[in-house]
């Protein structure tokens, strides 16, 4: 009975947990990340998430039902951004309820760790110094592992 969602609307935290929810279930976690005013020791003003839409919902779900798989009597709800976001805003929220805390900790936390490895969703920050992708590498620009420089094509 898991749900997943990808959206540029906010985020209600009652619409997930009601996702939750349940007569069964004793405990239920939920997580939010919410947009920091900084990273890495530099200001963030904004930040920008672009996803891979279908594939991004696809893992969501995969993510929600294989943790309901191996925790019995959970449910599952992860709700993830895009757009443009302010600080404060809620990016991301996991919820996870299961008949005692303990899973239901457990399953949150396997919800948002999901989410970070596996779902096709990139961050744009915005500081003084512009906007910057945050993970992403300019293949162009890294020699391999035999010490060859790509940056400029071969020819």
């Amino acid at each position: 009975m898991s749900h997943a969602d990808l959206r540029a609307d906010p985020i209600s935290v009652d619409e997930i947990l009601a996702q939750v929810r349940h007569a069964g279930a004793g405990a239920v976690a939920l997580f939010l990340g919410i947009v920091r005013d900084h990273n890495d020791g530099r200001p963030v003003t904004q930040l920008e998430y672009e996803a891979y839409g279908a594939m991004a919902l696809a893992e969501m779900e995969r993510i929600a039902r294989e943790t309901e798989a191996r925790v019995p009597g959970a449910r599952c709800a992860i709700v993830h951004r895009t757009g443009a976001l302010q600080v404060g805003d809620v990016a991301v929220a996991c919820a996870a309820s299961a008949p005692h805390r303990a899973e239901a900790f457990a399953a949150c936390r396997t919800l948002i760790d999901g989410v970070k490895a596996h779902v096709p969703i990139w961050k744009r920050e915005h500081g003084p110094d512009g906007p910057y992708w945050v993970g992403w590498e300019d293949a162009r620009c890294v020699a391999d592992d035999q010490g060859h420089d790509h940056a400029e094509p071969k020819g």
